[in-house]
């Protein structure tokens, strides 16, 4: 009887010991199975058992972008732009807050702007973006995050139509700009800061998609181009002498209207067409408009006078 009990207790103790063993080496291949489960990318696993469905901010939704697509083996992983990260996967003991990633990427992080940046431009380099390291914004330490929403499937902006809050953002005078009563699209999306200026940097001047402001123009206002007879200075040099391109309180974009902009530098008293008056000559009484008679103020192939001055229709 005695015996008996010892081979009871000694199988319940087997017993118990392999259900232990066993229930143990089922949490720790679970463990390692998740371990080794990508959701979204490929060695993403060791972040999205923390970082779910769950999370405040919507990480999982990178799969839904190109930087989430599986089949393009240029995808890159967590860490390709977060770093290893090793203390912020396995928190250190002692330490009562996990430590942030290598290469943190949220508002007011304490990674500096040109290592954020560099983590970017480690794949996307070249093209649109060869001017970066020369632009106005890589000089004033705006980081790509700035302006995009690398894990929303929704990137603002890169839509036409939300593109321009993003820019307004920073560009304040612009915004208000736009709300004036000759602008261009840009509240409609027909229009959009991109289709004129390219952020990541140009070889021109501000930031313009071409290399000057009146190749820009000319891309969407190609019959201002010419070549004319008579040209008129201005035009081939800015169009923004004469034209605010974000919106103004004058008709076709004017900075002032008519006379009083083409007085800037065509001085009155001179004027050919002068109208005399019980106080003079003033150019003044001419409908108060150069535009009636000079119609043709981007070029013309017909000179007004025998001696060519004048742009006229």
């Amino acid at each position: 009887m005695k015996v008996g009990s010892k081979n009871l207790w000694r199988w319940i103790s087997l017993a118990l010991l392999s259900v232990a063993l066993l229930g143990g080496g089922r949490a720790w291949a679970r463990e390692n199975a998740d371990e080794r489960k990508d959701i979204v990318r490929a060695g993403d696993a060791v972040c999205t058992r923390c970082h779910d469905e769950g999370e405040e901010k919507p990480v999982l939704s990178i799969g839904k972008t190109k930087h989430g697509t599986v089949a393009d083996g240029r995808t890159p992983s967590c860490t390709s732009c977060h770093g290893e990260s090793p203390t912020h996967i396995n928190k250190p003991e002692g330490v009562v807050e996990r430590p942030k990633p290598d290469i943190n990427f949220v508002e007011h992080s304490k990674t500096p702007v040109e290592q954020r940046n560099q983590a970017c431009l480690s794949c996307h380099q070249g093209g649109k973006r060869t001017h970066w390291q020369t632009n106005l914004h890589a000089a004033r330490d705006v980081a790509c995050t700035s302006c995009h929403e690398v894990h929303a499937q929704h990137d603002k902006v890169r839509d036409k139509q939300a593109q321009a809050e993003v820019c307004f953002a920073c560009h304040k005078e612009q915004r208000a700009q736009i709300d004036r009563p000759s602008r261009h699209p840009i509240k409609e999306g027909k229009v959009a800061c991109s289709d004129c200026h390219n952020p990541h940097g140009t070889a021109g001047e501000k930031m313009m998609v071409r290399d000057s402001v009146v190749d820009t123009c000319y891309s969407c206002h190609m019959e201002k181009r010419g070549p004319f007879v008579r040209s008129h200075q201005p035009v081939t040099e800015d169009c923004s002498i004469c034209h605010n391109p974000h919106g103004t309180m004058n008709d076709n974009l004017l900075k002032q209207r008519s006379p009083f902009l083409c007085q800037q530098c065509h001085e009155p008293s001179t004027h050919q067409g002068t109208v005399p008056t019980t106080t003079g000559n003033s150019a003044f009484a001419l409908a108060r408009g150069c535009t009636n008679c000079h119609t043709q103020i981007h070029g013309s192939n017909n000179p007004s006078t025998a001696d060519g001055r004048g742009l006229r229709r």
